[in-house]
């Protein structure tokens, strides 16, 4: 039976294989994985994590019993499994690149010599590097399958911790810092990827406000007139919509409909003492996916140590966040700062402090997928 997206169906009682094939990239590997989960929705401990360093679990009723380049089997039996597991939940991790490059992608349920039911998630344009195929899931005391083809951003570590499992990561590359956490005080982010999540605290987060700021100095210490440090950011809504708000060529958004943020104008030399403002929408805070924040020298010789630029984010009954430009690459002119993202309803800031020739090169280096070209501003 060939499932859509969402759709599920009885596999019996007997054993089981579950095979999910995939057509990666070149240069690129796919681990894949299942997770034995309770009632809660995550794993009773480590052991509950079935991958290629740890190949069985559930006592042997789950088992890695084959992987290669094009794809990894698992032997299940339903029978075996401790009666307080209620799903299991098959997942694959790229270590380079999004499913959007992989070709060929399918899960297969088979049961008693024959093909019980069959998944092949639209991979077109996704961004992510993780994603969950179908789950074997106990309702009523029968065992069934469903199409999952469920996005995750991160790899197989960020994957694996959203279940529960503790992972330790490779030595190269380093594991990001852990979150930030959360106090009453200003939350800064001052190192290589470090993040920190924030949870609503009651029906939304309220007005979200993104503000940059930088050292005003006197005309022509930047070489000639005054510096033009602009705020802008990529966006991506939930319904996949794409695109940019910024001051070149006038995209400022709208607050109260798509994309649901608006830029408050242009300070085209920072003599304006409150910067350059971003403001969300965080009632509809559900309709975003996630926000690339950067800044931008549109006019000026690019000196970012001099800057001393900063953005805060800030919304009700929360610590803000800040992020430093503290160092810098003055043959670049554009400077990726953080990424917000919606993580099943929190709001997560990732520090970035990247620097680009341009937003195209940002954009490349977070899958956005937009097509670029040359602008102006009034």
């Amino acid at each position: 039976m060939e499932l859509q997206q969402g759709g599920n169906t009885g596999v019996g009682s007997g054993a089981l294989t579950i095979s999910v094939e995939l057509g990666v990239p070149s240069g690129s590997e796919a681990d894949v994985s299942a997770y034995l989960l309770a009632d809660n929705g995550k794993v009773r401990g480590d052991h509950d994590m079935v991958f290629y360093n740890q190949k069985e679990g559930g006592g042997g009723a789950v088992r890695l019993s084959q992987q290669g380049p094009g794809g990894t089997t698992f032997d299940v039996d339903p029978s075996r499994l401790p009666a307080d597991i209620a799903k299991i939940v098959f997942c694959a991790t790229l270590d380079k690149g999004t499913f959007g490059g992989v070709s060929n992608a399918r899960i297969i349920v088979r049961g008693g010599g024959a093909d019980v039911a069959s998944y092949a998630p639209q991979l077109a344009g996704a961004s992510e590097a993780a994603m969950t195929f179908g789950e074997l899931y106990k309702r009523n005391n029968e065992w069934k399958f469903r199409a999952v083809g469920q996005g995750f951003n991160g790899g197989l570590g960020p994957l694996a911790r959203s279940y529960g499992v503790v992972v330790d990561e490779p030595a190269a590359p380093p594991p990001p810092p852990p979150a930030s956490p959360v106090n009453l005080g200003k939350v800064t982010l001052d190192k290589p990827n470090q993040s920190v999540s924030l949870e609503k605290r009651g029906g939304s987060f309220g007005e979200i406000v993104i503000n940059l700021n930088w050292t005003r100095g006197k005309k022509g210490f930047f070489g000639g007139g005054g510096i033009d440090l602009d705020l802008g950011c990529l966006l991506e809504l939930a319904n996949g919509q794409k695109g940019v708000v910024q001051a070149l060529g006038n995209v400022f958004g709208d607050y109260y409909g798509p994309p649901y943020m608006q830029l408050d104008g242009d300070d085209r030399t920072g003599d304006v003492s409150k910067g350059e403002t971003l403001r969300i929408n965080g009632a509809q805070w559900n309709e975003i996916r996630r926000l690339a924040i950067f800044a931008n020298i549109y006019e000026g010789a690019p000196n970012w140590s001099s800057t001393d630029g900063v953005v805060t984010v800030t919304m009700p009954d929360q610590p803000p966040i800040e992020v430093r430009m503290t160092e810098g690459r003055n043959d670049k002119r554009l400077c990726g700062v953080v990424l917000i993202e919606n993580d099943r309803g929190a709001l997560k800031a990732t520090r970035i402090v990247r620097y680009y020739r341009d937003q195209s090169e940002l954009d490349r280096d977070y899958n956005w997928g937009l097509r670029w070209v040359a602008g102006s501003k009034d």
